[in-house]
């Protein structure tokens, strides 16, 4: 059973520095169609603020290591998808507090947290072309998951998030400027979901180099 040391935490809050600088222009596309076009700055600038803040960190609570990170991309890109996503990244480590390694339970334990936060916070149900749509099949999946090995939970969670993000071409915007377009949104997959599906991959990519 594989199980996650605080090392490897730091490791996958690099990789998801790595894949938000890469998908950073990407990102700004497809949100600039019909949002505010800064998904793809506010995702670079969080994820690289709070890999630069916490290599530093000498923190062993896991839990508090991913709180502080919620705070960090709260304070350098306070966006309303920048407070969703530092809602996440508390409610989550707050889930699990005292943490000094985390095994596939506690994984599946983080993402039902921090997904409850994004729904919290943004009033957002699954199925209204929301990030909800990518994180919680996510983490869903990780529940289904929680007795087996965190590289196959892992997996799946990455696939359901996938799925759910192709989803979102079916469903009509419920939330934000692009609720403003309706029926207009049928056809394109979300920015939002298409975030949460690259922060999943984060996880999985630092740890079993998923491509």
């Amino acid at each position: 059973m594989t199980v996650l040391s605080r090392d490897d935490v730091l490791k996958i809050l690099h990789s998801l520095r790595l894949i938000m600088e890469e998908k950073r222009d990407y990102l700004v596309e497809i949100d600039s169609a019909m949002g505010d076009g800064d998904l793809g700055l506010t995702m670079s600038k969080g994820f690289s603020s709070i890999d630069a803040e916490i290599q530093g960190s000498e923190d062993t609570d896991i839990g508090k290591i991913f709180i502080k990170a919620g705070m960090i991309i709260a304070r350098s890109a306070p966006s309303t998808m920048g407070t969703l996503v530092a809602t996440g990244f508390m409610r989550g480590g707050k889930a699990l507090s005292g943490k000094l390694e985390l095994n596939t339970t506690d994984m599946a334990v983080f993402f039902q947290a921090f997904v409850q936060g994004l729904m919290d916070r943004g009033k957002a149900q699954p199925g209204e072309k929301t990030v909800i749509d990518s994180l919680k099949p996510a983490a869903d999946a990780l529940e289904a998951n929680k007795d087996r090995d965190l590289k196959y939970a892992l997996a799946e969670a990455l696939k359901a998030a996938r799925e759910g993000l192709e989803a979102t071409r079916g469903m009509i915007a419920q939330h934000g400027r692009v609720a403003y377009y309706k029926e207009q949104s049928l056809g394109k997959v979300d920015p939002g979901a298409t975030a949460g599906v690259y922060i999943v991959q984060g996880f999985a990519q630092a740890l079993f180099k998923e491509e």
